[in-house]
């Protein structure tokens, strides 16, 4: 299958850059039978593809996307684009999910905002937006979409499956789910269900978005106005969970962008980190959907790999048939290294092959979005591995 991939019109892009690149959709019309008992009939799912699909197509790898992600994950839709897609850092030429090696596979998951459908697409029995009538989603609704979307690319099998945080949920319901279509499960800063925590601090964000006058029950669309007040408080919560103490000390401490501290003059400080967070909602809620941000946040909270194995994790991974690397990073408390360490020693013990690597860094959660050296080493080492079973197999060397 040819690459998207093509030539820029204006400055030559890095050497290691996919290039511009453009999204495809399709629509399936085989109604999707969803975990709640509900079916969806017509959707579309939006996509992106880097690399080429070697002869026996066996070099295909698929990324899932976190919360807020999308199918955008490498190189640009523009040549004018300043910024390219979310994980660029780690896909294309010479990277670690290396495009000349690999055939990768990015897209927006069912009930986003970007395109594929979700609660801001039409609901074609009214004509009007989904809203809150959306039919909830769990991470296994996720998986047998994409599994579908592999049919439509003729992908029997996946050479990996990689994700971070929500998306390392769905690389494992993915081994469970359809053990014999992937070889590899790389799993980065995730965990096998959430903490009480972190259900608490999803509860919040969604208390924000509902709470917002706007929000009209979740029928804002078909009001004309937008929650964004409530959806960018929900995003400052998200994101101050995201990073860690130290990495937003060292990035702005206690830093003023205005005002002062003198005695005698009134004027209200404003502190960096105010005003940084404050550009991070704003930005967020002027693309997100309110409505997406609940329905992923709920998906979230209800993703438990064991619930069904008598909440035994060695019961559930004995089903899987493929080989692991699991990823966390020292300052991520959202999703911390103990709930990596938990995986693998469900793995472990229900003999399934694990790698697994601790990396130090002081980024928080957010640090698998990020550059870092012995990370990119890593995670490179055991992606060349997974490309060396493909080899002379129809994988580009």
């Amino acid at each position: 299958m040819p690459s998207e991939t093509a030539s820029r019109h204006s400055e030559p892009l890095p050497a290691d850059s996919v290039g511009i690149v453009a999204p495809r959709s399709h629509t399936f019309s085989e109604p999707l039978r969803l975990a709640c008992g509900r079916s969806l009939g017509d959707y579309t799912l939006v996509y992106e593809t880097y690399g080429e699909l070697n002869a026996d197509k066996s070099n295909a790898v698929l990324i899932c996307h976190a919360l807020s992600g999308h199918h955008h994950a490498a190189g640009y839709h523009r040549a004018e684009d300043r910024r390219p897609g979310w994980w660029d850092q780690y896909i294309g030429p010479g990277k670690p999910i290396d495009t000349d090696k690999f055939f990768v596979v990015s897209l927006n998951n069912l009930g986003g905002c970007h395109g594929s459908t979700g609660p801001a697409s039409t609901n074609p029995q009214s004509g009007l937006p989904w809203g809150p009538d959306f039919p909830p989603l769990r991470v296994r609704d996720w998986v047998h979409s994409q599994a579908r979307l592999a049919d439509l690319l003729g992908i029997e099998q996946w050479a990996a499956v990689v994700g971070g945080s929500l998306g390392g949920m769905q690389a494992m319901r993915w081994a469970l789910e359809y053990p014999q279509r992937l070889r590899h499960a790389v799993v980065i800063a995730s965990a096998m269900k959430l903490s009480a925590q972190n259900i608490a601090f999803n509860e919040t964000a969604r208390q924000a978005i509902t709470s917002d006058p706007d929000f009209c029950g979740g029928r804002y669309l078909e009001e004309g106005k937008l929650p964004r007040r409530g959806l960018a408080v929900a995003r400052m919560i998200g994101h101050i969970t995201y990073l860690s103490d130290d990495g937003l000390g060292k990035k702005f401490g206690r830093e003023l962008r205005s005002g002062t501290f003198r005695q005698g003059v009134e004027e209200q400080v404003e502190f960096q980190v105010q005003s940084y967070l404050r550009h991070q909602g704003d930005t967020f809620s002027a693309s997100f959907d309110p409505n997406t941000y609940i329905l992923m946040t709920r998906a979230l909270d209800y993703f438990d790999l064991a619930r069904e194995y008598g909440d035994d994790p060695v019961a559930a991974f004995s089903h899987a048939k493929c080989k692991f690397l699991l990823v966390s990073f020292t300052s991520d408390w959202r999703f911390a290294p103990e709930r990596s360490r938990e995986i693998a020693a469900a793995l472990m013990h229900a003999n399934v092959p694990v790698s697994y690597a601790e990396i130090d860094s002081p980024m928080g959660h957010d640090a698998f979005l990020l550059p870092n050296e012995r990370y990119r080493r890593v995670f490179a080492a055991y992606m060349d591995s997974v490309a060396a079973e493909v080899t002379g197999r129809g994988a580009k060397p």
